[in-house]
C-alpha cells in the first residue's frame, strides 16, 4: 500500500496511522490519499474518521458506476479518470467532509501527482477541502482531453491506412478502440449527471458557496464536452468500420473480376483444344501439315483471345 498525507499548508508528511490521527485531531488533515489499501487499513480509517461501514464496503469493491451519496457527516463520491488508451480507467472513491478528504484508488493516475505538486507550490490560494475536491475531480476529468485527442489522431491514421491497404490488424484495432470508447461512455455519462446534481443543489456538499459553485459548473461543462466528443468519435469509428468493409468488398470485387476475365479467356481455348484433340479418323488424316496446325490449331486460339481482350477493353473492364 502507498499513502500520501497532505496538511492544510500543502506540505506532505510521512503517512501513518499516528500522524493521520494527530493531524485530524488538530484540524490539520487536508487530504489522505490511499493507493491500493488493504481491508484492515480501510477498517481503521472508518473507525477513527467515523465513515459509515456501507461506504467502507463500497471502497473495497471496485467496478462501480460514478455516484454521489450523502451520509451523516460526510459525502461519498465515486469518479473516474484515465491514464491512456491502453490501460483501464482509474476508479477513485472519495470521502469528503468538512474536516477531511480521503481518496481510495487501486491504479495510478497523473491527476494525483499534479494535484500534490500544485499544493506543494501553493498554487491554490487558501486551500479548502471542497476546492481540493474540485481540483481533484477537475484533473481527473481534464485528463480525458489529451487521451481523446490521441484517440482522434489514431482514427485518422487508421482511416488513411484503410484507404491505402485494409488489413486484419486494422479491423482488430477498430474493435478494440470501440470497446474502449464504450467503456468511457459508460462512466462519463453518470459522472456528468453526478456533477449536475451537485450544481443543481440536489446533493449538498459542506462548504459549498456560490463562488465554489461556479467552479463546479465549469467542471460540468467539461464533462458535457467530453460526452459530446465520445459520441462524435463513436460515429467516426462506425464510419471507419464501414469504410473498411466497403474497401475490402471493392477489392474482392476487383479480384473476382480479374479471375472472371482469366476464366473467360481460357474458356474458348479449352473448347478449341478439346475440339482438335478428338481422335476422329477424318480429322486426323486431313490435319497433317504445319500450316493447318498454325492456322487452325494456334491461329483460332490467338484470334479468340484477341477478340475477348478487345471486348473487355471496349467495355472498360481493364
Amino acid at each position: 500500500m502507498e499513502a500520501h498525507l497532505i496538511t492544510v499548508d500543502g506540505s506532505e508528511v510521512e503517512a501513518s496511522r499516528e500522524a493521520a490521527v494527530r493531524l485530524f485531531n488538530e484540524g490539520k488533515l487536508l487530504w489522505f490519499d490511499l493507493y491500493d489499501p488493504d481491508d484492515e487499513t480501510l477498517a481503521q480509517l472508518s473507525e477513527f474518521l467515523g465513515i459509515h461501514p456501507l461506504a467502507t464496503k463500497d471502497a473495497q469493491r471496485f467496478g462501480q458506476r460514478p455516484k454521489v451519496e450523502d451520509y451523516d457527516g460526510f459525502t461519498q463520491i465515486v469518479a473516474y479518470g484515465v491514464h491512456s488508451m491502453t490501460e483501464p480507467l482509474v476508479e477513485v472513491h472519495c470521502f469528503y467532509a468538512e474536516h477531511y478528504l480521503v481518496t481510495v484508488r487501486k491504479a495510478d493516475c497523473a491527476a494525483f501527482a499534479d494535484v500534490r505538486e500544485t499544493l506543494k507550490r501553493h498554487e491554490i490560494k487558501r486551500p479548502s477541502r471542497i476546492m481540493l475536491l474540485h481540483r481533484l475531480l477537475s484533473e481527473l476529468t481534464d485528463g480525458f482531453f489529451p487521451v481523446l485527442s490521441d484517440f482522434d489522431d489514431r482514427i485518422d491514421e487508421i482511416q488513411d491506412a484503410i484507404l491505402a491497404k485494409p488489413t486484419d490488424q486494422q479491423l482488430a484495432d477498430l474493435f478494440q478502440m470501440k470497446r474502449w470508447l464504450i467503456m468511457v461512455r459508460k462512466v462519463i455519462t453518470p459522472q456528468r449527471d453526478m456533477i449536475a446534481s451537485v450544481v443543481a443543489g440536489v446533493t449538498e456538499l459542506p462548504g459549498m458557496t456560490r463562488e465554489v459553485e461556479r467552479y463546479f459548473r465549469e467542471l460540468y461543462d467539461h464533462l458535457i464536452r467530453i460526452s459530446d466528443l465520445v459520441d462524435s468519435y463513436r460515429d467516426l469509428l462506425s464510419g471507419s468500420l464501414d469504410s473498411y468493409l466497403s474497401t475490402v468488398s471493392n477489392r474482392l470485387n476487383q479480384v473476382t473480376k480479374q479471375l472472371t476475365i482469366i476464366a473467360t479467356i481460357f474458356l474458348p481455348l479449352s473448347f478449341l483444344t478439346g475440339f482438335f484433340g478428338q481422335n476422329f479418323g477424318w480429322m486426323v488424316q486431313r490435319l497433317t501439315s504445319l500450316g493447318v496446325f498454325l492456322g487452325l490449331g494456334i491461329g483460332t486460339e490467338v484470334v479468340a483471345v484477341a477478340l475477348l481482350l478487345w471486348l473487355f477493353h471496349r467495355r472498360g473492364w481493364f
